[in-house]
């Protein structure tokens, strides 16, 4: 009888547990005030006296031939992003518009590449007047990705411009409001599918403040706000670089990186801090990147790319000063026709590499004072681009004397593809490089890009390799392999051979100070087919987050 009552009690307690949670009251919703969070790295964004104020940058992607111009507005990729498990409320006020104001808010920062950026899931509001766009992305790849068309595209209008602005997620609907006014809802889809929220603002061509910005979700959905995932990732002790440091102490294994992944991407963050000694910003150091307009100089995502690096204790290899392409368009629409309009030219360009080199002086190892001078076609003739038609064909000596001016301690190189093998093309860069040191230049050495598109006809062979080291060697030169990565078109197999060579010939040459792979992931690994569709490639050591046997070749070439 003990036991049976026993047993009544505790189901008599555990109902009136279950009673007294169900009448305990809910969680409170959760506000975070986000005009006071880390905007610091954002191009255009600044912290103002009543809020952020936001400039236009007129960041724009300009495609390889140097046509079209793709907008680039920029996102808070360094700073504060949110984390939210499910219902949410984003509200903005925006103030003092004197042309547009645009709000986008995405699912992840969006994949930038020298040609082209591909547009995440999200959404994106402009306001303009009383009147006010709400364009809705959904991440699928459309056939041209530089022109995102919109999964929904709506003009609405705002009974008052100053009202709060508020995109809310209720559970499969997404909503947008001005004020009380409920201005649009439709079904959800994928958009906010990550758990991540990714902030922007920019205008394309008038200034306006923001005087509040807040997140609020329910107590049982969880929002936090959460900062880069490289701050987390440590060095490996077995990683590439600490393997090939017990070899040369001072040779440095390198990756090519991009802010985005850096900061969004934990798996990214953690292969790259994991495995590499030093870095070279993709495409933030690029002249489109760093000045979108003459006179204006949006250095931010450089700036916290370079910081991410300082706090690894990485050195970075700075990318780039004169190239032919990723030019702003206003740097290649300089006029050459007559002796005064080059003098005005020159001048615009100097001004350009001074403010570039100061800027960045004691943050840059090594510096690409010249990328990609001669023809694409693998010739030999000089690309006769702004600088070629400023300076003629000495140009290099000029450029590399004022870099010199704004930092005599960086080491500079002239950076070239198709030359890592002996032939033409390597005898023509490595009489540039002399050339340029002789007219008073101060290059220290050849970047050999060593990118292998094509196995059957791209390989680079030890023997090869090693000639082009002697060969630089001899003339009193240094090399470091600048942007490997190699195709897996002949197999897995192949593609880990080859990168294993290419890292194992440049480790044993003394020549050869450096080596870098040109990305990271190929879950970034993009480019644009002839026919316009975009294709993922996979060239490179990890593939999702995984390493592949190139990367376990490269771990064996280095004695790992």
């Amino acid at each position: 009888m003990a036991g049976r009552l026993h047993a009544v009690t505790v189901v008599l307690a555990s109902a009136l547990l279950v009673i007294l949670a169900s009448c305990s009251p809910p969680k409170p919703d959760v506000t975070l005030d986000l005009l006071h969070v880390d905007w610091q790295d954002v191009p255009g964004v600044r912290a103002g006296s009543s809020g952020l104020q936001v400039t236009p940058t007129a960041r724009r992607i300009v495609e390889q031939s140097g046509q079209g111009g793709q907008p680039n507005p920029p996102l808070n990729l360094a700073g504060t992003h949110l984390v939210v498990g499910g219902d949410f409320s984003l509200s903005a006020t925006f103030a003092d518009v004197t042309a547009d104001a645009s709000w986008a808010i995405y699912n992840q920062p969006p994949v930038i590449a020298d040609e082209f950026r591909v547009e995440p899931a999200g959404v994106r509001l402009t306001l303009q007047g009383n009147g006010l766009r709400i364009a809705v992305f959904d991440g699928a790849q459309k056939k041209d990705v530089t022109q995102p068309v919109p999964v929904h595209d709506e003009h609405v209008t705002v009974k008052d411009a100053a009202a709060p602005l508020t995109v809310r997620r209720s559970g499969d609907t997404l909503a947008v409001a001005s004020g009380s006014d409920t201005l649009s809802s439709l079904p959800l889809g994928k958009v906010f599918s990550s758990g991540q929220l990714w902030l922007g603002f920019s205008s394309d061509s008038g200034d306006f403040d923001i005087t509040s910005l807040t997140a609020v979700a329910p107590g049982s959905t969880g929002l936090r706000t959460s900062g880069a995932a490289a701050a987390d990732a440590q060095r490996s002790a077995d990683g590439l670089q600490a393997l090939a440091a017990k070899i040369r102490p001072d040779f440095l294994v390198g990756a090519a990186v991009a802010l985005g992944p850096l900061t969004g991407d934990e798996d990214y963050a953690r292969e790259f801090v994991g495995n590499f000694g030093a870095l070279t910003p993709e495409n933030a150091m690029k002249p489109q990147f760093l000045s979108p307009q003459q006179g204006v100089y949006t250095f931010e995502e450089a700036d916290a790319i370079l910081a991410i690096a300082q706090s690894k204790g990485m050195a970075v290899h700075g990318h780039t000063i004169a190239f032919t392409e990723a030019m702003p368009r206003w740097m290649q629409e300089l006029p050459t026709g007559s002796e005064a309009e080059r003098q005005a030219t020159g001048a615009a360009l100097l001004d350009y590499v001074s403010t570039v080199v100061a800027h960045f002086k004691g943050r840059l190892a090594s510096l690409d004072v010249v990328n990609e001078p001669f023809d694409v076609n693998q010739g030999t003739s000089m690309q006769q681009n702004i600088w070629y038609r400023a300076f003629g064909p000495g140009y290099p000596a000029v450029v590399s004397k004022a870099v010199y001016a704004a930092d005599p301690q960086v080491k500079q190189y002239i950076n070239e593809n198709g030359a890592d093998v002996p032939g033409r093309r390597q005898d023509a860069l490595l009489k540039l490089i002399l050339d340029t040191n002789a007219q008073g230049g101060h290059i220290y050495g050849a970047g050999l890009q060593a990118h292998v598109y094509d196995l059957k006809t791209d390989a680079i062979s030890a023997d090869d390799l090693s000639r082009t080291l002697k060969t630089f060697g001899d003339a009193g030169l240094h090399v470091r392999i600048s942007e490997n990565d190699v195709t897996d078109d002949q197999g897995t197999d192949a593609q880990a051979k080859q990168y294993a060579t290419v890292l194992a010939t440049c480790l044993r040459s003394r020549t050869c100070v450096s080596y870098t792979t040109w990305g990271v992931d190929d879950r970034y690994d993009w480019w644009i087919d002839d026919d316009g569709s975009l294709r993922q490639g996979h060239d490179h050591l990890f593939n999702d987050g995984k390493p592949t046997p190139a990367y376990d070749a490269a771990k064996r070439a280095l004695g790992g």
